[in-house]
């Protein structure tokens, strides 16, 4: 088994990790901006074949140190580049750095090409060429905080040139991108269910070829005439063929069983010229119907009354005034809403104030990158209910009062949250009784919210049907004021039965939102757990990591989903170390991690009980953050209870700490009481809890405590001489 990797645009890693692991991967780990898989050669050339997602599949020869020219060429030149490429050959270099000494990829990409080409000059007297369009060996290095990742590109060229386009339009959108587009939009459940694709404003007929293709099962990479691998000194070529072969009836068996439910549109008859002759290229011309008209007149095809309408509108990048983006978009979702009822429907928007012009309802909102620039993919049902909005019975009287407080929250917290430029927070905490919940915004910037409210036990005297009124006025009432759909609304409420109010069975969804916080993006989780994954009254918290974190070793125990280490590896930590006993937490530290950009040997994952971690390392921390549940009883760890054992955690970490270092101790019990007798001796202490309570949080100044400690200043041998004569 080989370790590869696999890069696409972002956005798109889940999609293409589960790609990968149908096409084979013994396991594959999402990270920032692609997958990292294991798997056979016939797994890598299967995902430069069959992969629909990604723009190329690397297999890395070596990893090394590079913080000068010196180290990186040392580097490749370790490597007997002998066995991949002939003297002959030909050659090109990517290249790529990031937080690193050395700064210009250029000089990167051509100081590797000097390196493998002397190597084979000293050894040979030969030389390869450069060969930039079609090399027989295309080399990637990525250089991230001076280490260098040095890979062979298997696809040698972007994946998304699937062979067939000829032409395209000003804004072409890349096939990659079109088949997550389908694939989010359930386009494989439509087309097997009976039903049509449609794409009324249709370009160059992208999304039609694409969803043709997938559904006729032909291979994407079947009609490249150039892959990376080809060229390979270790190319096995009879492999290959086999999968050609295999991907060739595989093609020939699906098209001759493909239906023709293809219909495209476009107001420019360039465009559908463009669309017909792409479609030809592909091989799918007999399946398409394409016409000339603008999206007003787009309608469901005759005889087909389920399907897929899918479009890319233009976002007024290129293409259009940004002021006349608003009108296109209001007549798209005129229509769809109009005529395609019973059908589903998917619109690439290219932002999330062009998404609500259409004035549909989301079932779902992904966040999808075209090229450099963030879009928003929203999915529809539409059905009836779109057509006419119900008229909404007037606001009882508390639900007014209810609303005029959040009115007034809203309105004074607007300004500080764009100027600081906060995402996530805390709009209400039971500030009325009678309406005990919280409500939580999660955002990120450019992005369309949700709300996260999460009901408090109400008063015994308060009747179980008034609470459940209540409670749905708070929903009702959060989202107009916010203007959040009830979609984007999770919420958390607790059941009376034996031992007073809990809360009942959360959803399994597995649906994960990114948000925004510090410039950071993290995974919040809004449905499966009590606890979200970012805790949002800890936000000065991680603030202050990241202030004390420079040049550090960082130690982060009870990481959760790790957003503290997160926040501690943007600061300039050396290193991290996230320790938690929850496996599930810890796959979700790594996707914290890895979609900031922190991969690696540098950010380490450890899944362990904390006591038992410190009694078992060996290493000294200069940044040590301690953050523990109230209590614990769990089966793999030792028993713990925040204020009997809080002194002995954190004379443990003592022992790992480094002379000059500091622990960020906190915790969110409210009763808590520091042992300070206990820990003066070792620590001078910093009662940091006032000033680490955020201002969306000020009614609820006890909801966690903070402090700083700090060792005392270590005696020297000879006063340790002293102190003992003296005794």
């Amino acid at each position: 088994m080989n370790g590869f990797f696999a890069t696409c645009p972002k956005g798109l890693e889940y999609l293409l990790r589960d790609e990968l692991l149908a096409l084979g991967a013994g396991e594959a780990h999402e990270a920032l901006a692609g997958v990292r898989f294991t798997g056979t050669l016939e797994t890598a050339y299967r995902a430069c074949l069959w992969s629909r997602l990604a723009s190329r599949i690397l297999l890395p020869l070596a990893e090394f140190d590079a913080a000068d020219d010196e180290a990186l060429y040392a580097g490749v030149q370790s490597i007997d580049w002998s066995s991949h490429l002939a003297p002959h050959g030909t050659l090109a270099v990517d290249a790529n750095t990031a937080q690193s000494k050395l700064t210009h990829s250029q000089f990167l990409a051509q100081r590797v090409k000097d390196a493998v080409v002397d190597q084979f000059r000293q050894r040979q007297g030969a030389r390869p060429a450069v060969d930039t369009e079609e090399p027989d060996l295309r080399l990637n290095l990525r250089l991230k905080r001076d280490r260098a990742t040095l890979s062979l590109d298997l696809a040698g060229s972007p994946l998304h040139r699937r062979g067939w386009r000829e032409q395209q339009g000003e804004a072409p959108l890349k096939e990659n991108l079109a088949a997550a587009m389908l694939l989010r939009a359930r386009w494989p459940q439509v087309y097997a269910d009976g039903g049509a694709l449609l794409d009324p404003m249709c370009g160059s007929g992208t999304l039609l070829i694409e969803g043709a293709l997938m559904a006729a099962d032909v291979a994407p990479g079947l009609r490249r005439d150039y892959f990376g691998l080809l060229g390979w000194k270790q190319h096995d070529i009879a492999l290959w063929r086999r999968l050609l072969e295999e991907a060739r009836e595989r093609a020939e068996a699906g098209l001759r069983n493909l239906r023709a439910v293809f219909f495209g549109s476009d107001a420019d008859p360039r465009m559908v010229q463009t669309a017909k002759r792409n479609a030809q290229a592909a091989g799918v011309a007999g399946f398409l119907t394409l016409e000339k008209h603008d999206v007003a007149h787009a309608a469901p095809p005759p005889g087909q009354p389920t399907g897929l309408a899918i479009t890319n509108p233009p976002y007024g990048e290129r293409l259009g005034d940004r002021e006349q983006m608003p009108k296109l978009y209001r007549a798209l979702g005129d229509t769809l809403r109009e005529r395609f009822t019973g059908w589903r429907a998917a619109v690439l928007a290219g932002d999330a104030e062009l998404g609500r012009a259409l004035g549909l309802h989301a079932d779902k909102r992904y966040a999808l990158y075209n090229g450099a620039l963030e879009t928003v993919l929203l999915t529809f049902d539409i059905t009836p209910r779109d057509t006419a909005p119900r008229e909404r019975k007037p606001l009882s009287p508390g639900a007014q009062m209810l609303k005029n407080r959040l009115e007034k929250t809203v309105r004074h917290q607007r300004k500080r949250l764009a100027r600081e430029g906060i995402f996530c927070w805390r709009a209400y905490d039971q500030d009325l009784p009678e309406y005990a919940a919280a409500i939580d915004v999660y955002g990120r910037e450019g992005d369309e919210p949700w709300l996260h409210v999460q009901e408090y036990r109400a008063p015994a005297d308060v009747p179980v049907d008034v609470a459940r009124t209540r409670l749905r006025e708070i929903v009702r009432v959060a989202g107009e004021v916010l203007g959040v759909p009830r979609e984007r609304i999770a919420l958390k409420t607790r059941e009376r039965g034996k031992g007073g109010a809990k809360y009942g069975r959360f959803d399994q969804r597995g649906e994960f939102h990114e948000v925004e916080e510090g410039g950071l993006t993290f995974l919040v989780n809004l449905t499966d757990y009590l606890d979200t994954g970012l805790f949002l009254d800890h936000r000065l918290v991680r603030a202050k990591l990241r202030e004390l974190a420079h040049g550090k070793r960082f130690l982060n125990l009870f990481a959760y989903t790790a957003s503290a280490s997160v926040y501690a590896a943007a600061g300039g930590a050396r290193d991290t170390t996230s320790v938690d006993l929850s496996g599930t937490y810890l796959e979700w530290a790594s996707r914290n991690l890895a979609r900031n950009g922190f991969t690696g040997e540098a950010h380490r994952l450890m899944q362990a009980d904390a006591t038992t971690f410190l009694r078992q390392d060996r290493g000294h921390y200069g940044l040590i953050y301690v953050d523990p549940p109230t209590f614990s009883n769990s089966k793999r760890a030792e028993d713990f209870d925040v204020q009997r054992d809080h002194a002995a955690l954190l004379l443990a970490c003592a022992d790992r700490l480094a002379s000059d270092g500091v622990i960020v101790f906190s915790n969110n019990f409210r009763r808590f009481k520091l042992d300070a007798a206990a820990l003066e001796e070792r620590f001078t202490i910093e009662d940091w809890s006032a000033a680490s309570i955020p201002f969306d949080f000020a009614r609820r100044a006890d909801i966690h405590g903070c402090w700083l400690l700090r060792p005392h200043a270590q005696p020297s041998p000879w006063e340790h001489s002293v102190t003992r004569l003296r005794r």
